[in-house]
């Protein structure tokens, strides 16, 4: 059983990669190359896509390979495994920080559009940025000076956060702040911009640019507000069951099932794989 539960890992790990890495190419490429689309704040979504895209090449094809190949996995003190577990967590809290203020710069376009010139500017959003890497690396950092420490996990195949009851406070302060909040954030932006388009959805409205104005159909709407609730569903069902494991080995001492682990961990490494292909459909 533990045989099968290794190779199908390994197997759903090469999947995610190789649509990581696919989409996060394609959504860079259609960023540089449709210059309608590169806008003051066009840093924040090339955040989380260079994000996404070194997690595809780096956590993902470590975890399929230690699956496959390395099924032991590396001594937790080395300094390969110090770095990898770093690297890890440096790109899982950039990546969910990053989509977040993503998010913010949207609502803020749609609801607040009359003022959302004087509000997002390329500097502030290049500060937003600034501030945003330095707390994921401060939060990555922080393991190896002491607070918490990394470990590898034979039932994730990955070199990780210590998910133990002596480093209970800092397991739970990254999963607050760097995972849950911005979650949190993220899918209520998401729930009030799908109020606002179904509320324009119901009669359509104009739209100028500096030729003309035109009509928007009710469908745009409808379509906007069905990619908002697909990112929400995609974020809570690649994040809650990891947190809820995390939370649960932390508080309890207890090791999870490793099919309940591999899966968290996988469901996790596969969001980066939705981000951009989810991105590529609000831009086009």
């Amino acid at each position: 059983m533990q045989e099968a539960v290794r190779l199908l890992y390994g197997a759903l790990m090469v999947l995610s990669g190789l649509a990581c890495v696919g989409g996060n190419l394609l959504l860079l490429l259609l960023l540089f190359l449709n210059t309608d689309l590169q806008t003051d704040t066009l840093a924040l979504t090339l955040s989380f896509s260079v994000s996404d895209l070194a997690l595809g090449l780096s956590a993902i094809p470590l975890g399929a390979h230690n699956s496959l190949v390395r099924p032991g996995g590396y001594a937790s003190e080395d300094a390969f495994c110090q770095g990898s577990g770093f690297v890890f967590l440096l790109l899982q809290t950039s990546s969910i920080h990053s989509l977040t203020w993503a998010t913010v710069d949207k609502f803020t376009e749609i609801c607040f559009a009359l003022s959302y010139g004087r509000l997002w500017t390329a500097r502030r959003a290049r500060l937003v940025l600034i501030v945003v890497w330095i707390f994921c690396l401060v939060s990555a950092a922080l393991p190896l000076l002491g607070f918490g420490s990394y470990v590898y996990s034979e039932a994730r195949f990955l070199c990780c956060l210590s998910f133990s009851p002596d480093h209970a406070w800092f397991v739970a302060s990254w999963v607050l702040m760097g995972i849950v909040a911005p979650i949190l954030i993220t899918c209520s932006l998401y729930g009030c911009i799908v109020y606002v388009a179904r509320k324009q959805a119901r009669r359509g409205t104009f739209m100028c640019n500096e030729l003309h104005c035109f009509y928007v159909p009710a469908n745009n709407y409808l379509r906007s507000s069905i990619v908002m609730v697909t990112t929400s569903a995609c974020l809570l069902v690649c994040w809650l069951p990891y947190v809820s494991v995390c939370l649960y080995e932390t508080f309890s001492g207890e090791q999870s099932p490793p099919t309940t682990s591999s899966l968290t961990v996988w469901l996790v490494l596969t969001s980066s794989a939705f981000n951009p292909w989810i991105t590529c459909m609000t831009q086009t």
